[in-house]
């Protein structure tokens, strides 16, 4: 079994980790079947800076898919052993089933950041 969190905005993947209205949370079983969807509200914030990893590691998730997430975010879902899957986009359950297949790759790129990127400058080009 494995759990795997998508920053989400309506139902489709949000395109940035630290805005994303809530985390669609999808638990795959042995036999690759999505068995539970659970939606965890975001806090809305830096992902590098916000409690979402502890969060996320207490409820099972060991994988991210995300459209857009900076270094520092990756960096602290990492600590907390959550691997990070960059460049998806999207409605969540097609994506979900994308992973089941083996279809996702991660696309390598972060996003970029101000050199004070907690600040309102902050911004993401991918």
């Amino acid at each position: 079994m494995i759990k795997l969190a998508i920053p989400t905005n309506g139902n489709m993947v949000d395109s940035h980790f630290g805005h994303c209205e809530m985390y669609t949370v999808v638990t795959i079983d042995d036999n690759r079947n999505i068995t539970g969807i659970e939606y965890l509200p975001s806090n809305q914030g830096c992902g590098c800076r916000s409690d979402i990893a502890g969060i996320l590691q207490k409820i099972g998730v060991r994988l991210v898919l995300a459209g857009g997430i900076g270094q520092g975010a990756i960096q602290v879902l990492n600590r907390y052993g959550i691997e990070v899957i960059r460049g998806c986009a999207g409605d969540v359950i097609a994506l979900a089933e994308m992973y089941i297949k083996g279809e996702l790759v991660d696309s390598g790129i972060s996003c970029a950041q101000h050199e004070d990127h907690h600040g309102e400058d902050h911004t993401c080009s991918h």
